[in-house]
């Protein structure tokens, strides 16, 4: 039997639906690691934190939350995939220079946030 592991999703933020293409990214893991190496070869890893984020690509409705998103400091964002897995952001906020594409009638968004958890 077949299982769905991709397509629709849906993402909410403070509760409000929003209009989105399916492009949808959430952070997996708190931590990025990186090799360190010597002449002789790998020789371990560092670790560095990661800040949870959620990117996503929204519709540009006319009912566009603009005020919510770029005023919002503390949001929680709940990003549901297609897979049945949640992903809930919060102490969210607004990073980078979204623009409205009028042509596609699309926004690109990112936030980030102070705690990203898997259910």
């Amino acid at each position: 039997m077949g299982k769905r592991v991709a397509g629709m999703c849906f993402v909410k933020v403070d509760g409000e639906q929003l209009e989105v293409k399916g492009s949808l990214e959430a952070t997996i893991g708190e931590v990025v690691r990186e090799t360190v190496s010597s002449t002789k070869g790998a020789v371990g890893f560092k670790e560095t934190n990661r800040v949870p984020s959620v990117k996503v690509t929204a519709i540009f409705m006319p009912d566009f939350p603009i005020d919510t998103l770029i005023n919002g400091t503390d949001m929680t964002i709940t990003s549901e995939f297609a897979n049945g897995k949640v992903h809930t952001l919060s102490g969210a906020y607004l990073v980078g220079e979204p623009t409205a594409k009028g042509e596609d009638g699309e926004v690109d968004l990112e936030f980030e946030g102070t705690k990203g958890i898997w259910q």
